[in-house]
């Protein structure tokens, strides 16, 4: 989590000089880019009331970022904002009003992206060859293991589990 000096900016209190956050850097070199191409800015994490609140100018049809600091940067036309919140619970209804909304239902996703995200924080030391062998044996047998608990399989009592377990240690 960042704070609100840090992705905005803030006044330093001793020297009161101006300190660029995360988002002044990336809007102006967003800004004064050249190219055509299309430049993303992806917020991922829970919506703060009060950071979001200061995102209504960029949201909005002029696409401006304020800052404290009384500099205005003008988004470039191929800068694109994307929100991945878990909920909307603090925005208000003018911010949630300036964002095309698309919802997902986590049960919709399916099993894979949790698995494709749990082979992306495995050690370097697995080889790129073992996690593919890993994934592959999870597409093959997931299905059908997952069919074979939802159908009703029991649960192991204790004194079988120990046996399975000394049998594979």
């Amino acid at each position: 989590s960042v704070t609100m000096g840090e992705l905005y900016g803030s006044f330093d209190p001793v020297s009161h000089e101006w300190s660029d956050g995360i988002l002044a850097v990336s809007y102006r070199n967003f800004a004064s880019s050249t190219t055509p191409d299309r430049k993303w800015l992806i917020f991922d994490g829970p919506v703060d009331a009060i950071w979001i609140e200061n995102m209504n100018t960029v949201l909005d049809d002029n696409k401006k970022l304020c800052l404290m600091s009384g500099e205005i940067i003008q988004l470039a036309n191929t800068t694109n904002l994307i929100f991945e919140p878990m909920d909307l619970a603090v925005a208000s209804p003018a911010t949630v009003s300036r964002c095309g909304m698309v919802y997902m239902e986590p049960h919709l996703l399916g099993w894979e992206p949790i698995l494709e995200s749990w082979l992306n924080t495995l050690p370097e030391t697995i080889s790129d060859e073992n996690k593919t062998l890993l994934k592959d044996m999870f597409m093959r047998y997931g299905p059908c293991l997952l069919n074979f608990v939802r159908r009703g399989a029991s649960q192991r009592t204790p004194r079988q589990v120990t046996l399975i377990s000394s049998a594979v240690v």
